[in-house]
């Protein structure tokens, strides 16, 4: 293990000076891989979610630069770590795989996940990098824009030889995006990940999670994104990014769509228009799915607490894409959760439960 980090199951701060064995190597984890079976009970459902968490700084007032703003609320934040908690919240089994610092937000932040039944025995602390900050600016009608603190940040420096391979050989579906692509070590721990998870017969999941600011230029946002877009089995995109990633083609036309980026083994396409729903692409049908109306205070973590419904659905009826009514359904579900998490500040604490999207559900079919 490299010095000056550690990973370590469910950490606190007591915790942090406990000496546990070391983690296989993924040399030697790849080669003992087997086919996923169907039939395993112990990863039927589990979601491992890969990339970054961090501490996301939220403006107490909407509309105001980051200067003129006089308060910020601390919450949790990172979109693969939201995904888990959103996944979590709805009664699913998730986990999260990632590095932050051994310092105040890096425990904070593990046990935040402990908190909400995440398994976070695939975190790892760096000892020299901090946790990464970002402090959001609110606009008026919700939106944000981003101010990272990340010079390097120990999500950053994520290696191959940390990864808690056996974690992931447990996983059903392995979700991740694209910011661990950015540098290195992490780009190769991420590419690391990946393969295992293909060869164990994991369902790959991608939310390319845009964030321009993050990447060297425009150009290098869009060769790293789609690098690995051919290897995913369901993506899941928006309207801003289907504009970037085809120069400028409209993203509402189907055409673009299915012919500049679903490609031949994508078993599910989603394509997310904020309050509008969502659209969605199979290889046998295609269609789109109202939203659900809402009154947005902070879009931060929609997307996340869409896409942490519909793995959380996908990972327990595995056949969803190819039921278009059962999709559809789900879908709906997954709207209801982005319109509940716009609703209040932050991400993670915004994500709703099961209970509060049936009750929406059911106040909007009334």
């Amino acid at each position: 293990m490299p010095m000056g980090c550690g990973c370590f199951p469910r950490t606190s701060r007591k915790s942090s000076h406990l000496k546990l064995p070391r983690l296989p190597s993924i040399t030697d984890s790849i080669k003992s891989l087997s086919p996923r079976k169907k039939d395993d009970p112990e990863r039927s459902t589990l979601v491992v979610c890969f990339g970054e968490m961090l501490i996301d700084f939220v403006p107490t007032t909407a509309g105001v630069s980051l200067a003129d703003a006089e308060g910020f609320k601390k919450a949790a934040g990172g979109a693969p770590a939201n995904v888990a908690v959103g996944i979590s919240r709805l009664g699913g089994s998730a986990a999260f795989m990632g590095k932050v610092g051994a310092d105040e937000f890096g425990y904070m932040l593990s046990n935040i996940l402990k908190e909400n039944n995440v398994d976070n025995s695939g975190m790892c602390f760096d000892q020299h990098a901090r946790t990464a900050l970002a402090f959001v600016t609110l606009r008026s009608d919700g939106e944000r824009e981003f101010m990272f603190y990340r010079n390097p940040s120990a999500d950053m420096l994520l290696t191959k030889e940390e990864l808690n391979v056996n974690l992931i050989k447990k996983a059903n579906i392995f979700h991740y995006g694209s910011i661990s692509l950015i540098e290195e070590p992490c780009k190769s721990a991420h590419l690391a990940a990946m393969d295992v998870a293909k060869k164990a017969g994991c369902i790959l999941s991608y939310d390319p999670n845009l964030r321009l600011p993050l990447w060297p230029s425009a150009e290098a946002a869009q060769k790293g994104i789609m690098s690995i877009w051919n290897l995913a089995d369901i993506i899941k995109i928006s309207e801003e990014e289907i504009t970037f990633l085809t120069g400028g083609d409209d993203p509402y036309d189907d055409d673009v769509v299915l012919n500049k980026l679903y490609h031949p083994n994508l078993k599910l396409l989603l394509v997310t228009e904020g309050p509008a729903g969502c659209r969605y692409y199979t290889k046998e049908f295609k269609g789109k799915v109202a939203g659900i109306k809402a009154d947005c205070v902070d879009t931060t973590g929609a997307g996340d607490s869409f896409v942490g419904s519909v793995l959380n659905s996908l990972a327990s009826d595995p056949d969803l894409f190819k039921n278009e009514q059962r999709l559809k359904e789900a879908l709906k579900f997954a709207n209801a959760c982005g319109a509940i998490t716009v609703e209040k500040k932050g991400a993670i604490p915004a994500l709703p439960t099961k209970e509060a999207v049936h009750k929406v559900l059911s106040q909007t079919s009334a």
